[in-house]
């Protein structure tokens, strides 16, 4: 979302519109804030920590000790690789215009290895005049990127060769994530629109209000399919929970279960370790939520207070759920329902009210647990950290509560129009169909997509270990190192 996308939307029917209207109107670009900026590289980093060491350790202490390593050492490829794809073409194919008919679906190549992006260079915030370093942002959703492909790591757990996800996150990564993020994500940014309709607004001639007009269509032509369609998601609901949760479920159905699942006893080897995971993932997913909004402002501090009340709501409820139904609360139960809570909060985050951040975590906390127990041992899929039930589940949810809590009637903030310079009316019905297309089309894209992708990585190197290595664990037969030294 650069300040500078809008060039290629109607620029030159908006000049000739304004230059016919009003000089005036022809205003200076936004202007780069310190604060914000400031702000924003602050919440970068805690995303990092998300994904290493908070991801990497929830996951690690949840594999058996045989696998700790190569848990580890997975998130940590994962994190590293993407890095690398986003800066020379993961960015701008996510967050530049594209051409024809793929535009809606995927960007162009304009930033590919960050060309024309200079330490001055600004991206556009949410607010009319406002911005941040385009290389911040660059960064920032950098870590959106590398976090959601890690996420997929939970369902492939203790059984998958390294190779095999050497060779599939690249794959993924660009030909799943980078569309969706796309079709979600992209837009041309509030100056242009507001710009344009200020000339709209102004013109006079009836000539000339058909250039301005035409200047709006283009600029608001220039988004994602799924933004195009009104669908929202402040922080990565779709983008990346429903997006990664599918495509672990995929994954583990095609990789098949782990020797004994379902006969033998497969406990966490260290609750300890996913304690303290689950933890950074909770401090890391402020930076997460409140970063989205691109600015340290209210909206900012609404999603702060979100991220606070529904991962703490869902912890409670999964874990009283837990206790009535199992007999006992457990950590794995209470931090479980945290993340989901975490998970189901994420699209909502800067749209909802307190309290309807503190009912979508209650509502997300039991339906995630039915779903990894009742649901799960129903259908006997082995998802080994429980990905899908967690993050896609979790995802659904949040997306679909999104839709409902933006109400201004509820305590939502309600969508902006730019067009108008005020929030919008409300609408529901139309509100919950975009919202539902959004889910539909990221569980087809994701889902489809992904097991292509595995297929044509199991032809390549093959996805599973042998037998005996997976018996003797992947840490030793994978890396050729142990985590612990008996």
């Amino acid at each position: 979302m650069t300040s500078k996308n809008w060039l290629r939307a109607g620029l030159p029917a908006l000049l000739t519109a304004m230059i016919a209207v009003a000089p005036a109107l022809a205003a200076e670009g936004p202007k780069i804030d310190k604060g914000d900026t400031a702000w924003m590289m602050t919440a970068t980093v805690l995303v990092l920590c998300m994904t290493i060491p908070g991801l990497a350790l929830f996951y690690g202490g949840l594999v058996r000790s045989k696998n700790m390593l190569s848990m580890l050492l997975q998130v940590f490829y994962t994190e590293c690789i993407v890095l690398l794809i986003w800066v020379l073409y993961g960015y701008s194919l996510t967050f530049t215009a594209g051409s024809g008919i793929s535009a809606d679906f995927i960007g162009g190549f304009s930033r590919a290895f960050l060309a024309g992006i200079a330490p001055d260079t600004p991206a556009a915030t949410f607010t009319v005049g406002v911005a941040i370093p385009e290389g911040v942002y660059v960064m920032f959703q950098m870590t959106f990127a590398a976090i959601t492909a890690a996420l997929i790591l939970g369902s492939l757990a203790e059984r998958t060769k390294f190779s095999a996800i050497a060779l599939f996150m690249p794959l993924w990564i660009t030909f799943v994530y980078f569309p969706i993020a796309h079709m979600v994500w992209y837009w041309s940014g509030p100056d242009a629109i507001d710009a344009a309709a200020k000339v709209l607004a102004a013109a006079t001639d009836s000539a000339v209000k058909a250039k301005a007009q035409e200047a709006l269509d283009a600029v608001l032509a220039d988004g994602g399919y799924l933004y195009k369609a009104g669908a929202i998601d402040f922080a990565g609901g779709t983008v990346v929970h429903i997006n990664s949760g599918i495509a672990g479920l995929v994954g583990c159905l095609l990789v098949g279960k782990r020797i004994g699942y379902g006969r033998e006893v497969m406990p966490p080897h260290s609750l300890t370790m996913t304690m303290i995971g689950a933890c950074l993932l909770w401090f890391g997913w402020f930076g997460f939520n409140a970063g989205s909004n691109l600015e340290a402002a209210g909206s900012a501090v609404v999603a702060f207070l979100n991220t606070f009340i529904a991962t703490a709501a869902c912890a409670m409820s999964w874990m009283f759920a837990e206790w009535i139904v199992k007999g006992k609360p457990t950590v794995l139960g209470a931090v479980s329902g945290a993340v989901a809570g975490l998970v189901a909060v994420t699209p909502a985050s800067g749209f909802s009210g307190a309290m309807g951040a503190l009912v979508l975590g209650l509502v997300a906390g039991v339906v995630c647990f039915f779903f990894c127990t009742t649901i799960k041992n129903a259908f006997k899929y082995d998802d080994s950290l429980d990905v899908f039930g967690v993050h896609c589940i979790g995802g659904i949810v949040g997306a679909l509560g999104t839709g409902i809590l933006v109400n201004p009637a509820l305590g939502g903030t309600g969508i902006f129009d730019y067009t108008i310079n005020k929030v919008a009316e409300y609408d529901l019905v139309a509100q919950m169909i975009a919202q539902s297309k959004a889910v539909v089309i990221t569980l087809l894209w994701s889902g489809i997509g992904s097991a292509i992708l595995y297929k044509i990585v199991d032809i390549l190197v093959g996805l599973r270990v042998r037998s005996d290595a997976e018996r003797e664990g992947l840490d030793i037969n994978d890396h050729g190192e142990r985590a612990y030294n008996m």
